[in-house]
């Protein structure tokens, strides 16, 4: 492989992806994006990263989507590694005409950065805002 396909190979993944530091400062950024979770409502209800949208991805399509901003860009997570339901979450998205990004990690990775979370089971951690 060369150089060059390198190159590109892991420009193109950053693309598509993003982890748990870059979507907190993108936050902090107050950058063009929605963050999505893609697993069900009760999970949600449970824990989630602050300000994020409840869209479980088995309930996606047209008629819930209608409300989204297509000129965002929705990242989206589950609970981390164990889980394709950011992955089904994206899929679903990008082929109802959004831009997407994946959290990789989840958010498992999200809390062991030590992120806070909010809901039932919701944890400290440091905010995506700074309460200024």
């Amino acid at each position: 492989m060369s150089r060059g396909e390198q190159l590109a190979y892991y420009q193109q993944k950053l693309a598509f992806e993003m982890d748990p530091a870059d979507l907190w400062l993108a936050l902090k950024a107050e950058e063009n994006i929605v963050v999505v979770d893609g697993r069900n409502r009760a999970a949600f209800e449970r824990e989630h990263i602050p300000g994020a949208l409840s869209l479980p991805h088995r309930a996606l399509c047209i008629d819930t989507t209608q409300q989204l901003d297509p000129s965002k860009v929705y990242i989206c997570y589950c609970d981390g590694i164990g889980c394709n339901a950011s992955t089904q979450t994206a899929l679903k998205l990008l082929t109802l005409g959004f831009q997407v990004k994946e959290l990789i990690g989840g958010l498992d990775w999200w809390k062991r950065d030590g992120y806070a979370t909010e809901g039932h089971q919701g944890s400290d951690g440091t905010p995506v805002s700074c309460g200024c």
